[in-house]
């Protein structure tokens, strides 16, 4: 059950905030501008490439890497493959994984490690496998952890990962769909790949995010009320409902499904993402189903205090498009409507591909984090 009055009381949401996942998504635009910083000081602006490689790899561990991935992917194109390196193991602890390079992999290609942790030997392994097969190998990692060495050893670019002061107590887990941490990773690797040419990412772009990101802390930190905050609200209207989140357009789909991520790592819900306008015909089933709000009314006689309400869906719509241009929306609302499913819908101001894509990740990041504070996740 949802504690909307908590969502009100910033001091309540402060004392249950035990993880810093507030103090991290309001800290996220300070996070960017300290991670280029460190990817300054650490030499990304003065490497001179020879040209593009053939495909980036990135390896680490649980969602951070995986959203970098999929983020980078998005903005660089076809131009290299951006491919994530799934880990193997019997267990998710950090003695356990194993990454494995491709049989293909050799000189021309660049290994990205990236990990909130950095004791990983799995992660040390893969380095010095890279090295002998001829790989660059960038990490971004807490400094001073083994994988600093082993990066080093196979004389690759270390760039120490941006954290605060809080997150360093050894009793203090990172969660890595947390939104500091997704950043602090993420940054870096924008400025090395704008430097070899994948991407564009310039000083002045990577200000704009930290910008954006600024503002969007304003609107949607705790001490403003849900009615005029968009995370708060969101969260409050997802209590009791399965999010059925729905993207459109090129920034949307890796902030839809990074979206999805959080909800199941800090909060513990889950939710189902797909790209419009083939979602239509995905969750069309879904819509008609028992999960409809149409398919099993409140019950007048269920017991408000012992019994939970039903699950339900509802459509968390995120588009970084005009709404004047070529859209699936209208169709989306059109079907979302016909099975009296209520529908939230979340659209970036203007700006470049990665001012939109950091204000949706940064909205639905602070509504990841009430939803898990109010519900006591």
């Amino acid at each position: 059950m949802l504690d909307e009055s908590l969502l009100d009381t910033p001091e309540a949401l402060s004392a249950a905030d035990h993880r810093g996942l507030l103090r991290g998504a309001a800290e996220a635009g300070a996070r960017v501008r300290t991670a280029a910083r460190h990817a300054a000081e650490a030499g990304v602006n003065d490497l001179k490439p020879d040209g593009r490689p053939r495909a980036v790899l990135i390896a680490g561990p649980g969602a951070a890497a995986t959203c970098a991935a999929d983020l980078l992917g998005t903005l660089a194109g076809p131009g290299s493959p951006v491919i994530r390196l799934a880990p193997t193991g019997v267990a998710p602890a950090a003695g356990a994984l194993r990454w494995e390079l491709p049989g293909w992999a050799g000189s021309v290609d660049l290994l990205l490690i990236t990990t909130p942790d950095g004791t990983e030997p799995g992660l040390s392994l893969l380095a010095e496998a890279a090295y002998r097969r001829g790989c660059t190998v960038v990490a971004v990692a807490p400094a001073g952890t083994p994988l600093t060495e082993a990066v080093e050893g196979a004389h690759g670019l270390f760039v120490p990962m941006a954290t605060a002061p809080y997150e360093q107590d050894e009793e203090q887990q990172l969660a890595a769909s947390a939104p500091g941490v997704l950043w602090a990773l993420l940054t870096p690797l924008l400025v090395l790949l704008d430097r070899i040419g994948l991407l564009t990412a310039p000083a002045d772009a990577v200000e704009k995010v930290a910008d954006r990101l600024d503002h969007i802390a304003e609107r949607c930190g705790p001490a403003i009320a849900t009615y005029s905050n968009p995370a708060k609200t969101l969260a409050a209207e997802l209590a009791d409902a399965l999010p059925v989140v729905w993207t459109e357009g090129v920034s949307a789909g890796p902030a839809g499904r990074r979206f999805a991520a959080a909800l199941a790592e800090l909060a513990g819900r889950p939710a189902v993402v797909a790209e419009l306008p083939e979602a239509l015909a995905a969750h069309s089933a879904l819509l008609a189903g028992p999960l409809a709000a149409s398919a099993d009314p409140d019950d007048f006689f269920r017991d408000r205090v012992e019994e939970a309400p039903a699950l339900h869906a509802r459509v968390v719509l995120l588009r970084d498009r005009p709404i004047g241009g070529l859209t699936a929306a209208p169709a989306a609302r059109d079907l979302v409507l016909s099975h009296d499913t209520p529908i939230s819908e979340l659209e970036p101001e203007e700006g470049d591909d990665l001012e939109t894509l950091a204000e949706l990740i940064a909205i639905t990041d602070f509504a990841a984090v009430y939803l898990a504070l109010a519900s006591g996740a």
